[in-house]
């Protein structure tokens, strides 16, 4: 179902008119009482009658009064059909039978901006108040927190994701007509979306895993490539809610992690990694630093070395290079043979 809006007449001049009207009916029953004391009971019980039945049905048309502000929506129905919605702020008369319907007005997920204002929800607390309860749809843009979950990686690991979906309703026929609570459904789709994302990339770096699609290994990761992952969770929840009317406007990473009961192996592998990492580079520095002080030895002509020498000024080199130590000078006094 497509979005209608509907024209509405101005409230004021149609509140000014219900008041006069009123009062109209108010001076037919003092009128209608004066001339019945006055022995002229036709008339004055027809004034009386008509002022009477005013004042009891009047207060119909004032039911028909609405009131937008800026970024609110009125979806209306009329005996069952959807007559349009209202969606520009102002004061407005509609027909006084027209139902507004809100299916989401109940829900209460703490999730989303609008919670305050639309339920009457004090801050801090997890009660719903009856008190100031709207069908109005909220027009703004919303972020649902979505709460964090556990889902295996595509290596299998079990990995902590939490995101933040900001999003907005675009089309209300759509969200109140086409599916039965849109903030519940959303909510919903977003945990769908990012476990089928999220088992599609390793948390870190590895090797032969494809996470675009294209048949070929890449360095894509949930660690690393964190921007390219909530860009893909966006356009598959875009895909799932398109039909409740609402547009995501953007996804956040807010938590990532690996689960509780792996997290110490993990942080012991990333460390190990760290260390082999930082090894490697300290021997290929050494091993550089100790070709370039052969070669100068040897350019300078500063002494000759035999094969024998030269490995044994390697290896006191290599020792003193890549150890975690200071090294302990040792004095020679005599030969090698």
């Amino acid at each position: 179902m497509e979005e209608k809006i509907l024209k509405a007449k101005p409230g004021m001049p149609m509140l000014v008119l219900f008041i006069l009207l009123y009062l109209a009916a108010i001076a037919l029953i003092i009128v209608g009482g004066v001339l019945i004391d006055r022995g002229i009971s036709a008339i004055g019980g027809v004034l009386l009658a008509a002022g009477i039945l005013w004042a009891i049905v009047g207060i119909v048309p004032f039911i028909g009064l609405k009131i937008l502000k800026p970024h609110e929506a009125l979806v209306l129905t009329l005996f069952g059909e959807y007559i349009g919605t209202l969606n520009e702020p102002g004061f407005y008369y509609v027909h006084p039978f027209a139902t507004a319907v809100n299916p989401a007005a109940k829900t209460h997920l703490g999730q989303s901006a609008d919670v305050e204002s639309k339920l009457g929800v004090t801050a801090g607390s997890n009660q719903l108040s009856t008190t100031g309860l709207s069908k109005k749809i909220s027009l703004k843009i919303m972020t649902l927190n979505n709460a964090k979950q556990k889902v295996n990686d595509v290596l299998g690991n079990p990995v902590e994701i939490g995101v933040a979906v900001i999003w907005r309703v675009v089309d209300t026929a759509k969200a109140v007509f086409n599916v039965d609570n849109y903030k519940e459904y959303l909510s919903l789709q977003c945990d769908s979306a990012v476990r089928n994302i999220v088992r599609i990339y390793p948390y870190d770096v590895a090797e032969g895993i494809d996470t675009t699609g294209d048949g070929k290994p890449d360095e894509g990761s949930l660690r690393g490539s964190s921007t390219v992952v909530a860009e893909r969770i966006r356009q598959e929840l875009q895909a799932k809610v398109k039909n409740a009317g609402i547009e995501i406007l953007e996804v956040r990473i807010t938590y990532l992690a690996y689960a509780p009961e792996i997290a110490a192996v993990m942080l012991q592998r990333q460390q190990a990694r760290a260390i082999i990492d930082a090894r490697k580079m300290i021997v290929e520095g050494a091993v550089s630093m100790v070709e370039m002080a052969l070669e100068q030895l040897n350019e300078n002509d500063i002494v000759q070395l035999d094969e024998e020498r030269k490995a044994a000024m390697v290896s006191n080199l290599l020792v003193i290079l890549c150890g975690n130590k200071d090294a302990q000078p040792v004095v020679n006094s005599g030969s090698l043979y």
